[in-house]
């Protein structure tokens, strides 16, 4: 079993197919965070641990005798507020009467089959995998304040994920003030940190730094999960490459404001905390009540960055996305926005759809511009009635038509969100988050909807369903175009405002979970402006979310990269668009822009009427090589190839299939340099002893010599040149 609990050593020992996490319960009935790492067999770890008394660490009451006995310095599995440690906290309540001290001690615990669930919130699914789930309950036994910690082990395929429920006990209310989903703590080594950083068109952008004696701090505040902070951190062995080091992920599964503190003590010991952010956060915790927080994924890897990233990855692809939606294969489409923009009628559209099916593609997605008055982003937003003035006859005759020209259709959608200028707004002005006699900041020239109100969801729910209901609409693409500011709600008492910001994103989900649920073939592909919301919370709903509004293939080749940490390449929609780029004007071939696109849910965003017939050409070219390698776009296992010397000037990736016997690499040159040194590179993930086949040449090699000896390519030159290669064992 995955998960044992020793009697005799109050140990809990959680096992996966390479990793192990330990916990005890210390003669103060506090949970002690003992490990985790490579598996080390039947020891318990409690051994590497010394104490000592450590200036200005109190002592709990009980061991008042014992200096070295501090929760200041011990490694814990979720740290309170008040009782003695000082260091960054997952919990902060306060009780009735004003305090604010919570001291946690072990109650009791339950090992069961399979994986648990949460309700409202999104999480890993169990599905058909060998999972268990630990319950570990701690109570503080002067307010009642009861946490529930759950641990999901997923023993084949190396993941841990971990919730906290919050449970009041007494018969009065508790506040909760922080409520974070996990606390970790790593108290030997030396260790960086990894985060992914960035702005609106150039999003998850790794920064890795080392941790001095600090609090580092990586978050939103936006209501979102942001393009400039993405809800996911790795910490690392100075020495850790892209190959080889000890390293480990924390992923939150939120799609809101959220915060990962790393703490380094006095000690040496690293804490990451991570879950909802707390300014501006309270919770009105009712007698009987519960507060969920979100999962979080949590894996270790001993092989290297990559081997980190195919964790996240499998877990992601297989357990975190729709299972239903990812078995179905995903259209190659043409989204109408950078062909259009704002100025089209139906004739354009229908044109622009009968391109695409001369070219090969399988859906038109229709974007911003089709619904109430809009003709630009002034105004609109929240009338999801059609605009028969550009549409004559409305959506439906023009889906026909499309339809029958064998191309499936698509939808851009912006629920919660709404212009000033709309009919919705006239008629509910209290449904948008604004502050009493006070003016709303506006972005994009829109506020937000209320989510937290059922009035709001069900008016959307009401417009969705009639529009998939009327029309055969099989894509949506759901986005999400400003920060939230002014989270005031005009349904809720002053004294619980401060939970609007969760129950906004609680109302997300359940607007998104009923479409789902009544529109289960119905693709949906989550937008923020690109990728402002692009987490694990929202590839619950969404399986694939526009990874950036920047298509610059070269600033996408980082955008994808970085992503690639995380995320897998399925997840990442990526289209190929005009040259002179729209956001950057850059210029660059078809053929690099088509390498860099399909390494994600691929489509086109041009207007093809523009494009010369060579150009045509190679776009068919281009979209029977993607249905040829699909497989390995969905589900292969994806490596970052490169050292120093191929990253200075190239950006590689490969992709290999589940059993070796194929491999896809891809290598684009961001700097063509005259007398330049060939670029070489080391396969990854092949047979050593099976017998590979380059695709158009009479080159036979084994995977062991691809491996440990490379490859070398042809010469680059050109504006940024890229070469796909095909390795199929023979």
């Amino acid at each position: 079993m995955s998960v044992q609990y020793i009697e005799k050593e109050q140990l809990f020992v959680l096992e996966t197919k390479n990793s192990c996490y330990q916990m005890t319960v210390d003669r103060t009935g506090c949970l002690r965070h003992l490990y985790y790492g490579k598996r080390v067999g039947a020891v318990n770890m409690n051994y590497r641990y010394r104490t000592t008394d450590r200036g200005f660490s109190g002592n709990p009451y009980e061991q008042a005798g014992d200096r070295g006995c501090s929760f200041d310095v011990m490694p814990q599995e979720y740290s309170s507020y008040g009782a003695g440690d000082y260091r960054v906290s997952a919990l902060m309540a306060q009780a009735e009467n004003g305090s604010r001290t919570t001291d946690l001690r072990f109650d009791s615990f339950t090992i069961a089959e399979g994986k648990y669930e949460l309700q409202d919130l999104p999480f890993v699914r169990g599905l058909s995998d060998r999972v268990h789930t630990l319950t570990i309950r701690l109570k503080d036994r002067v307010t009642s304040l009861t946490v529930e910690l759950k641990y999901g082990i997923y023993e084949e395929k190396d993941v841990i994920t971990r919730t906290a429920s919050l449970i009041n006990d007494s018969d009065v209310k508790i506040r909760l003030e922080k409520a974070a989903s996990v606390c970790l703590d790593l108290p030997y080594g030396e260790y960086e940190l990894i985060h992914f950083t960035g702005k609106h068109c150039m999003e998850r952008q790794p920064e890795r730094q080392s941790i001095a004696q600090n609090i580092i701090t990586v978050g939103s505040r936006r209501g979102m999960s942001s393009h400039h902070n993405n809800p996911f951190v790795i910490l690392c062995d100075p020495h850790t490459d892209e190959d080889a080091g000890f390293c480990y992920g924390v992923m939150l599964m939120y799609s809101g404001s959220h915060k990962e503190e790393i703490e380094k003590d006095q000690t040496g010991n690293i804490r990451v905390v991570a879950g909802i952010h707390d300014d501006g956060f309270s919770w009105n915790l009712l007698p009987g009540g519960r507060f969920q927080t979100p999962e979080s994924i949590l894996a270790f890897s001993d092989e290297g960055l990559n081997g980190l990233s195919s964790r996240f990855h499998r877990i992601i692809r297989e357990n975190v996305c729709d299972p239903l939606l990812m078995k179905e294969k995903k259209p190659v489409l043409l989204n109408s926005w950078e062909a259009s923009y704002f100025n089209f009628d139906e004739n354009s559209i229908y044109e622009l759809a009968r391109e695409a099916k001369e070219l090969g593609m399988e859906m038109l997605v229709l974007d911003d511009g089709w619904f109430g008055e809009r003709n630009d982003d002034h105004r609109g937003l929240g009338d999801w009635f059609v605009n028969e003035q550009k549409l004559k006859g409305g959506l439906k005759p023009l889906i026909e038509k499309i339809n029958a020209l064998g191309l499936k259709f698509g939808l851009w959608v912006e629920p919660e969100m709404v212009n000033e200028d709309s009919n919705l707004y006239r008629n509910h002005p209290d449904w948008a988050l604004k502050d009493p006699d006070r003016l709303p900041v506006v972005a994009r020239n829109q506020l937000v909807l209320d989510m937290s109100r059922e009035d709001v969801r069900e008016y959307l729910f009401t417009c969705i369903s009639r529009l998939l209901g009327e029309n055969n609409i099989e894509y949506l693409k759901w986005d999400f175009n400003r920060s939230i500011s002014n989270v005031y709600s005009a349904a809720l008492p002053p004294e619980r405002q401060g939970e609007v910001p969760h129950r906004f994103v609680l109302g997300t989900y359940d607007l998104l979970a009923r479409i789902r649920e009544a529109f289960p073939h119905v693709l949906i592909e989550g937008c923020a402006g690109g990728g402002g919301r692009f987490d694990a919370g929202m590839l619950f709903y969404t399986p694939q979310i526009w990874c950036s509004d920047n298509t610059d293939p070269i600033a996408r080749l980082q955008i994808q990269r970085g992503t690639s940490y995380g995320y897998p390449v399925c997840t990442m929609g990526s289209h190929v668009s005009a040259s002179p780029n729209h956001q950057t004007g850059r210029t660059t071939p078809l053929n690099t822009r088509g390498i860099v696109a399909s390494s994600g849910a691929f489509g086109y965003e041009l207007n093809p009427a523009l494009l010369a017939e060579e150009e045509k050409q190679q776009i068919r070219e281009q979209i029977l090589e993607y249905h040829k390698y699909y497989s390995l776009y969905m589900r292969g296992t994806y490596y970052r190839l490169g050292g120093e010397e191929l990253n200075r000037n190239h950006v590689c990736w490969e992709l290999v299939s589940e059993d070796g016997s194929e491999a896809l690499v891809s290598l684009v040159t961001v700097n063509v340099e005259a007398n330049a040194h060939f670029p070489f590179l080391r396969l990854k993930g092949l047979q050593e002893d099976a017998v590979y086949r380059l695709e158009g040449t009479d080159l036979t090699v084994t995977g062991a010599a691809l491996m440990y000896g490379g490859y070398t390519t042809e010469e680059p030159r050109g504006n940024y040149p890229a070469v796909r290669l095909h390795f199929q064992k023979i």
